[in-house]
């Protein structure tokens, strides 16, 4: 009785074995994940083409030609460039108060437990959650009630009392993690109360306070709703490109928030250039 031996057939020399692409849970999160970004960017793309664009009307809505007269030209709109200042100045100044006060809210929220804390955390979580429209009208009339003409300085205050939450609960979030044994040895060693969170608190809880600092500048210079409510006669950067839409936006509208686009990227890679350099020398 014969035995036969079966072999089966090799790959010729030189080819690798074919590998099947099985697309599944991985790959539908990973394209998903793109999709959403690149959702989230095409409109920013646009808008830097369309500030190279050369359109011979007053509508910049269709590609006509490519200039870079428009960038030499960024501040040839006297009121646009106004309105720009306007929103800058406004963002600088309550993204300061506004981290000031933020900051020690939040500090007292995440280090000490007393009398009113919860109402105080419903407080700024209601801030955040609530309608803008809401916020808009209430600040309204507590500014007409009590007399005050409306303008920069209402838009400041206005700016500032919903940024607030923003800042508090950020840096609440650092609060919270944050080893109280380096405090403790701090005081042991002879530190006042006062010296230890200026020395050590405040320089590990810095970058969420520099965080919630942008954040509400961000939300200053472009927020519309609250800003519409309580601007009278001035005009800020949002308010001013909403009143040219009826006539048609200038291209230096594009390359504005090119700009202002181009400084939040720089001043994101330089924040991560600095935190790994600081992460490697610790």
């Amino acid at each position: 009785m014969s035995t036969q031996t079966l072999i089966s057939p090799k790959a010729p020399s030189g080819t690798a074995p074919r590998r099947r692409f099985r697309f599944g849970g991985e790959q539908a999160m990973f394209a998903y994940t793109w999709l959403i970004i690149a959702w989230l960017v095409l409109p920013i793309i646009l808008m830097i083409i369309f500030g190279f664009n050369n359109p011979h009307g007053r509508y910049n809505q269709t590609w006509q030609g490519f200039t870079f007269k428009w960038y030499r030209e960024v501040f040839s709109i006297s009121d646009l460039t106004g309105a720009l200042v306007l929103s800058l100045v406004i963002a600088v100044v309550s993204s300061v108060l506004s981290g000031a006060l933020g900051t020690g809210i939040g500090y007292a929220l995440g280090r000490y437990q007393f009398r009113g804390a919860a109402g105080l955390n419903f407080v700024m979580f209601t801030t955040i959650s609530s309608p803008e429209l809401i916020m808009g009208i209430s600040l309204l009339t507590l500014f007409v009630s009590a007399g005050v003409g409306l303008g920069a300085v209402t838009i400041t205050i206005a700016h500032v009392m919903f940024s607030i939450s923003f800042v508090s609960t950020v840096v609440r979030a650092r609060v919270i993690t944050l080893d109280r044994s380096i405090e403790e040895a701090a005081a042991d060693l002879g530190a006042s109360p006062w010296t230890t969170f200026w020395k050590v608190t405040f320089p590990i809880i810095l970058p969420a306070v520099f965080s919630g600092v942008l954040l509400a500048f961000a939300l200053s210079i472009d927020d519309f709703v609250v800003t519409n409510f309580t601007a009278g006669t001035a005009t800020t950067f949002p308010l001013w490109i909403w009143g040219a839409t009826r006539v048609g936006l200038p291209p230096q509208v594009n390359v504005m928030g090119t700009l202002i686009f181009a400084a939040g990227i720089l001043i994101a890679v330089i924040t991560n250039i600095r935190s790994r350099a600081k992460t490697k020398r610790d």
